[in-house]
């Protein structure tokens, strides 16, 4: 391979952000980058080692919650995450970066709460909190079944699997929720990778 072939790559792997990934922007989570107000319906397309599915967001049902996802989807922070905590029954959750540098400068970059207007039904996709209010950041969770007790506990869906719940059905779960959330935090994906090594992940989360 030539020096130009070589310069190529490493500028389409280092400069440009794999698969879409805007690390300047992410860096900031305070930053007008990642504030721009959602549409008010949008879509947003998961392509994961498992297969594709489509979730459909509609701002109203929780506006904090979908003007987040919004903009994370937008600069690519969800790519090459993996899903690593997966409940039958129950939930699959993701939303913690492959990159340690990003989760140091999301771990406190907290929204609001949303009011409760839909429940955690089925299909349904929700972020993830700690049990104190206003902690939400960037974990997400989709719903594997009606798991309306979760609505008193401030967890407010914003969106729904509209293509491919057979996939998120399909995502690996013979780690269960082995995965060491502090470890994931502090090392990212090398942790899992290491420990975990047939998670599914995403390939690429896009606006559709």
């Amino acid at each position: 391979m030539t020096r130009i072939a070589l310069l190529v790559g490493a500028l389409l792997a280092y400069g440009c952000g794999v698969g879409g990934v805007d690390k300047e922007a992410l860096m900031d989570p305070k930053s007008d980058a990642m504030k721009e107000q959602a549409p008010d319906q949008f879509t947003a397309l998961f392509e994961t080692s498992a297969g594709n599915f489509k979730i459909q967001v509609t701002r109203d049902w929780a506006p904090r919650g979908a003007d987040r996802f919004y903009n994370l989807v937008r600069h690519g922070f969800f790519d090459e995450q993996r899903f690593f905590r997966v409940v039958p029954g129950f939930v699959v959750q993701w939303g913690m970066s492959g990159d340690p540098e990003l989760n140091k400068v999301w771990n406190d970059a907290v929204i609001l709460d949303d009011m409760v207007k839909q429940s955690n039904k089925r299909g349904r996709i929700t972020f993830a909190a700690q049990s104190r209010p206003n902690t939400r950041t960037t974990q997400l969770f989709i719903n594997y079944g009606d798991n309306l007790n979760l609505d008193g506990m401030r967890f407010a869906p914003f969106g729904e699997v509209v293509e491919g719940m057979e996939v998120v059905d399909a995502i690996n779960a013979e780690y269960g929720q082995q995965p060491n959330q502090g470890q994931i935090g502090g090392r990212g994906n090398a942790y899992l990778e290491e420990n975990f090594p047939n998670l599914d992940y995403i390939k690429t989360a896009t606006i559709d």
